[in-house]
């Protein structure tokens, strides 16, 4: 009875793995909500370089986010497989949590993965092409890594939107 901690680390956390450049990236899938085929999406102006556009879920306005770019890379170019994959994460908006959903663009989704706490590293403090507070950590699957992504930052819309206001100035 005393050691109920030790049974709940052991059961591993689901993550759903998509590649994007070559690359496999994982998120939770708890907070995944949904996969769907890349269309549809309406431009908006002024909009920071990482924001696509906008899509109508089901009335519901969700910004569409280039991962690609996002990490400071060429944009995602659309394939076959391209898709989009809705995400809630936790933002602030005024000071205040909320939860905002998000969509991302992935050249192709994968797999959902079992990957143990005690399969993650830390992520690396050196050589990772995207900045540090995005990853969580890095997952042991099958010999190689694949990089978790840690949603809420890679996806603060708040910060792009600050971004895009700083880039374009004060007209």
């Amino acid at each position: 009875m005393g050691m109920p901690m030790k049974i709940q680390e052991a059961v591993p956390e689901q993550y759903l793995t998509f590649m994007l450049g070559g690359e496999v990236f994982a998120i939770g899938i708890l907070s995944v909500r949904e996969i769907i085929e890349y269309g549809q999406l309406t431009e908006v102006p002024r909009m920071p370089p990482s924001i696509r556009g906008v899509i109508n879920l089901r009335g519901a306005v969700v910004p569409v986010i280039d991962l690609s770019s996002r990490f400071g890379r060429t944009p995602a170019g659309i394939g076959r497989r391209t898709c989009i994959v809705i995400i809630e994460v936790m933002g602030e908006h005024d000071g205040e949590p909320h939860t905002q959903v998000v969509g991302c663009m992935v050249d192709a989704v994968n797999e959902v993965l079992d990957i143990a706490a005690s399969e993650i590293e830390p992520p690396p403090s050196f050589g990772a092409r995207i900045r540090a507070d995005f990853i969580r950590g890095m997952g042991k699957m099958g010999g190689k890594f694949v990089i978790i992504l840690n949603a809420d930052r890679v996806l603060a819309v708040d910060e792009m939107a600050d971004l895009a206001v700083s880039s374009v100035g004060v007209e």
